[in-house]
């Protein structure tokens, strides 16, 4: 608290620190602000009725969105159609020579990328947004036969619905952007996580109403040991010695400094969690769009024994597949990030070795076993952490306490991530203008 009060203090970071607050709280008005054509009062009876684990797939997506999914509101898509697209574009870096060139040119590619990050995710938002209006209009978004959508609508309507609802997630694109270049934070991460937090006051009176004190009591217990388990591990890091020969540049002398490289546990941060859950929820919307306009879904292979598990967050395969998910962009993202050979060439430019590794190669290769070592472990406490609220389900726990609530493991994970990341780029903004103030 001591950073954040001093940070008040400074008139750039406090600037810096208002333009985050405003837009956020700018988020949160969009988000509550029904879609035109949109039966609220329905939708809200609806939703009191519904529990984290009757509201399937769409559950997860729903807290990022801070309830905005289901109520239909003009930010109901959210930061679901940037994330895919973030997805989409890293994953044909690996595989596209131009996209890897372009990673390669340093600030001119990477703003290269991030346009054609914005143009898929407009894609992506007209393609959410046609599925979940058409889900709404044959009544089957919140349950078969629960209207959300006014009568006497019109196709003009439905068209006028998708285009505000597309327009809603490109203006959170954009307070995202906007939050990250001129506030405090990631600004896609600090709308994901005020979206959770938005929904703590409402879900703790649920659960304390809906299963009395000691329950209750019991939850909260489980969430402290959680977030104190959680900024354990998302503290730790393997410091590898890092040791600078000394070197003559003129008539001066440079290096001769020892140091260390740091290593966190979980390198990937909260991205692996929210890449899975955006990418665990694609199939079942694809297949309800493309079934949305026959009476009766086809009883085929694929909705009997994919969507109807993808479609139950307690069932075994949801769990199974969303662990493997969470594993495998620990290791893509992380590889992508992160390159050994680049870390160890750059070392050596700099007259850098680690003691008893030689230079070159055989840094790299040390740097990679030591990375692969950490990314298993940080890789199992991101995938345990996010199913331990879906096993809870599958044993019978309360469907309130579950993994879709600011209670469960996931919406904790990101949220003590985030703040930890926001907290540390405020200290290091501090830092750097209290230098600034000792050269002046």
């Amino acid at each position: 608290m001591s950073a954040i009060l001093q940070a008040f203090k400074d008139a750039d970071l406090r600037k810096k620190i208002l333009i985050s607050l405003a837009l956020i709280i700018l988020y949160r008005i969009g988000a509550q602000i029904p879609s035109p054509g949109v039966d609220y009062v329905s939708i809200s009876a609806r939703i009191h009725q519904l529990t984290s684990d009757s509201q399937g797939v769409y559950a997860l997506i729903n807290l990022f969105s801070g309830g905005a999914l289901l109520q239909l509101s003009i930010f109901a898509i959210g930061v679901m159609p940037y994330i895919t697209a973030s997805i989409i574009v890293q994953l044909l870096t690996v595989v596209i020579p131009r996209f890897e060139e372009l990673k390669k040119e340093g600030q001119s590619g990477q703003a290269k990328m991030d346009q054609y990050t914005r143009y898929l995710t407009l894609a992506l938002a007209l393609l959410q947004s046609s599925g979940i209006v058409a889900l709404a209009d044959r009544e089957q978004l919140l349950g078969q036969g629960t209207r959300v959508l006014k009568e006497g609508r019109t196709l003009f309507d439905l068209i006028i619905l998708v285009l505000v609802m597309s327009a809603g997630a490109v203006l959170v694109m954009w307070l995202g952007e906007i939050i990250t270049e001129r506030g405090v934070g990631n600004g896609m991460s600090l709308l994901i996580f005020a979206g959770i937090a938005t929904r703590i006051p409402a879900d703790g009176a649920n659960i304390l109403h809906g299963s009395g004190g000691l329950v209750f009591s019991l939850v909260l217990a489980a969430v402290i040991i959680l977030v104190v388990g959680v900024v354990f591990v998302e503290q730790g890091q393997r410091r590898i010695p890092v040791q600078y020969a000394k070197r003559m540049v003129g008539r001066r002398q440079y290096g001769g400094s020892s140091t260390y490289l740091p290593l966190k546990v979980n390198q990937g941060g909260v991205i692996p969690v929210i890449f899975a859950s955006s990418l665990i929820y694609m199939p079942v919307l694809i297949t309800q769009i493309v079934n949305s306009g026959s009476p009766t879904p086809p009883d085929n292979w694929w909705q009997r024994n994919v969507i109807q598990y993808l479609q139950t967050p307690s069932s075994w395969q949801y769990i199974v597949l969303y662990f493997v998910l969470i594993i495998f962009f620990s290791y893509f993202y992380v590889s992508v990030q992160y390159d050994p050979a680049e870390q160890a060439e750059n070392m050596k430019k700099y007259g850098g070795f680690i003691p008893g590794i030689r230079p070159g190669r055989p840094t790299a290769e040390y740097l990679g076993y030591v990375m692969n070592r950490l990314l298993f472990v940080g890789a199992l406490y991101l995938g345990v952490i996010a199913i331990l609220p879906n096993i809870m389900l599958d044993f019978g726990v309360s469907a309130r306490a579950g993994s879709s609530t600011p209670f469960g493991g996931t919406a904790i994970l990101i949220m003590v991530s985030v703040a930890l990341t926001t907290v540390k780029q405020i200290e290091s903004q501090l830092l750097q203008s209290n230098y600034e103030g000792l050269l002046k």
